[in-house]
C-alpha cells in the first residue's frame, strides 16, 4: 500500500487539529480581537507560513520520524485532556493557555511526522515561532505591564534629567516642576511592545544567519522597549510644560504610540544593518594559508 503524500497527510493531521482545538482556538482569535495585550496573535500563523514558504520550494524530505514525532502528538492530547477535564485552579485564561500549548505541539509533532529531521532543522525556528499564539495568562500578562510602568517610569526619569529637568520619582509617579505624571498601565505599551518583539524575531531570522547574532538583536528588543517608552513620557512632559497643556490629553497621548513605535523600529534596521555587514565582512575574509618554508 503506497504512503500518502507528506503534505497531504500534513493537511489531514492538521485538520483533525483544528477539529479537536475549535472552541480554544476561536477563543484565542476573540481575544486578540478584544483585548489589545494579544493583537500580535492575529500575526503569527501568517508570518509563520511566509517565512516557511520563502524556503520550502525544491527540498528534498525524509521519512518521517515517527518516535518523536509520536511523542509530541501524544504530549499535545494529554495536555488537551488535561486543559479539558483536569481541575485547573488558575483560571479560564490558564486554561487556554495550555489548550492552545496543546494545538502548537500537535503541529510541530505532525510537521515532523510528515517531513523528517532535515527539515526540522531548517524550519525549526519558525516553527516554534507559533508558540506566539498560546495566549499569555493575565496573572503574567499583568506582572509583565507592572515591569513596563517602573521601567518607563526610570527611563523617563533619566531623560528629563539629562536634559537639566528637575524630576522626582514615586514608584511609577514622576514629578517636574508644573506637572505630575503617572505612568498608568495603559502607558506601559506592551502592545507595541510584544509587536516589536515578533517583528524582530521574524526580521532576524530573515535578514541574519549567526545564532548569536540573532539572539542579540532580538535581546535588544527589551530594553528598546522600556527606552521608547520612556521617550513618549518624556516627549509629553516637556511639550505638555514648555508648548501647550493640551498635550497631556492630545493625539499625541492618546494615539502616538506609533510614531515612538517606528523609532525603535528604525533602531532594529540599524542594528540589522550593522550586524548583517558584519557577517558579509567574516564570510568575504579570506583564509590565510599557512606559511611556506
Amino acid at each position: 500500500m503506497n504512503r500518502l503524500p507528506a503534505s497531504l497527510t500534513f493537511a489531514i493531521l492538521c485538520g483533525v487539529s483544528l477539529v479537536v482545538w475549535f472552541r480554544p482556538l476561536l477563543h484565542t482569535f476573540a481575544l486578540a480581537l478584544s483585548d489589545d495585550r494579544y493583537t500580535h496573535v492575529l500575526l503569527i500563523l501568517p508570518v509563520t507560513a511566509a517565512m516557511i514558504l520563502q524556503d520550502w520550494r525544491g527540498r528534498s524530505h525524509e521519512s518521517p520520524l515517527w518516535t518523536p514525532a509520536v511523542g509530541l502528538l501524544a504530549i499535545s492530547l494529554l495536555l488537551g485532556g488535561w486543559a479539558r477535564w483536569g481541575n485547573l485552579g488558575g483560571g479560564s485564561d490558564v486554561r487556554l493557555a495550555i489548550e492552545m500549548a496543546g494545538l502548537v505541539l500537535w503541529w510541530l509533532g505532525s510537521f515532523v511526522f510528515c517531513f523528517g529531521l532535515q527539515s526540522w532543522r531548517s524550519f525549526g525556528l519558525p516553527l516554534l515561532f507559533l508558540f506566539w499564539m498560546v495566549p499569555i495568562p493575565s496573572f503574567a500578562v499583568d506582572q509583565i505591564v507592572a515591569e513596563l510602568q517602573r521601567g518607563s517610569a526610570v527611563a523617563a526619569q533619566f531623560l528629563f534629567s539629562m536634559f537639566g529637568v528637575p524630576v522626582s520619582r514615586d514608584g511609577t509617579i514622576l514629578l517636574i516642576p508644573g506637572l505630575s505624571i503617572e505612568v498608568a498601565a495603559e502607558c506601559s505599551s506592551i502592545r507595541s511592545s510584544l509587536v516589536l518583539l515578533v517583528t524582530t524575531m521574524v526580521l532576524a531570522h530573515v535578514l541574519l544567519r549567526s545564532p548569536w547574532r540573532k539572539a542579540l538583536v532580538i535581546a535588544s528588543v527589551v530594553p528598546l522597549s522600556v527606552l521608547k517608552n520612556g521617550l513618549r513620557i518624556f516627549t509629553i512632559g516637556m511639550l505638555s510644560t514648555r508648548v501647550d497643556r493640551s498635550f497631556l490629553t492630545g493625539r499625541l497621548h492618546h494615539n502616538g504610540g506609533i510614531v515612538f513605535f517606528l523609532i525603535a523600529l528604525a533602531v532594529i534596521f540599524l542594528l540589522l544593518w550593522i550586524l548583517r555587514r558584519g557577517e558579509r565582512v567574516v564570510t568575504s575574509t579570506p583564509e590565510l594559508s599557512p606559511a611556506r618554508s
